[in-house]
């Protein structure tokens, strides 16, 4: 079966800096894969090429065996890449239940089928239940700008979620979250259903085996190794990489 995602010997290079060195994932359809390593190791990177945020210097992007290297943010949005970055993203003028209702408009569209109120009124049953679904149906009408960092967390997954994704790109996002909203954050992954992958860039180790089915291990740009949870933390060159203070 074709991959969901796979990338391709990808390079990427800011003038004699090499941030990532022919890297190479595969992600089948609802894996739960992780990204660590050190700080410039090259997991963001890896998420920005993967985004279309970033242009690799060399390499390829396939999504369910297409090429998009070439396609950026919005193309590839539509093409089913989701996004949550370290830090919540979200319109803070806007209420909670408006900022999903931006994200779930376009793939409520259905030129020449749908009226428009129609659509809006389809965006809007999305809003409400993502809402619901993420734990803040109570604070619909609050603006986000307004809201606890951990619900800001939770308003970007429901944003997230509404563009429907095949592919969702999480990087550090149990930062800043406390011990309690942690356990949500993995307890609500771990309920995603299996139609959506994950690709998740963590340093802490804990929510990354308990959440994930495999592990890339990424040093200076390169790949230091892959496998499940167990065969990584069983590796004795990864084991050396943290002994020397890779953490």
């Amino acid at each position: 079966m074709t991959p969901l995602l796979t990338a391709e010997a990808v390079t990427v290079r800011y003038g004699s800096l090499v941030a990532l060195d022919a890297v190479d994932l595969r992600i089948p359809l609802g894996q739960r894969h992780a990204l660590i390593g050190p700080n410039g190791a090259g997991k963001t990177t890896l998420l920005d090429v993967v985004a279309g945020a970033t242009r690799p210097t060399a390499g390829r992007i396939r999504l369910g065996g297409r090429d998009v290297t070439g396609l950026g943010p919005a193309a590839r949005a539509r093409r089913g890449v989701g996004r949550i970055h370290q830090r919540p993203a979200v319109w803070g003028s806007l209420t909670a239940r408006q900022n999903v209702l931006v994200a779930a408009l376009p793939r409520a569209e259905r030129p020449g089928r749908w009226h428009p109120t129609a659509r809006r009124r389809a965006a809007g049953h999305t809003a409400d239940a993502l809402l619901d679904r993420v734990g803040l149906g109570d604070v619909a009408a609050t603006p986000a700008g307004q809201l606890a960092h951990g619900q800001r967390r939770q308003l970007e997954i429901a944003v997230a979620l509404a563009g429907r994704p095949r592919l969702l790109l999480l990087d550090e996002p149990a930062a800043g979250l406390s011990t309690v909203e942690t356990g949500w954050l993995v307890e609500f992954l771990r309920r995603l259903p299996r139609a959506v992958a994950v690709l998740l860039v963590e340093h802490r180790l804990d929510l990354v085996y308990a959440l994930c089915d495999t592990v890339t291990v990424l040093r200076d740009g390169r790949t230091l190794a892959t496998g499940s949870p167990a065969e990584i933390r069983s590796s004795g060159p990864v084991r050396q990489a943290y002994a020397e203070g890779v953490t």
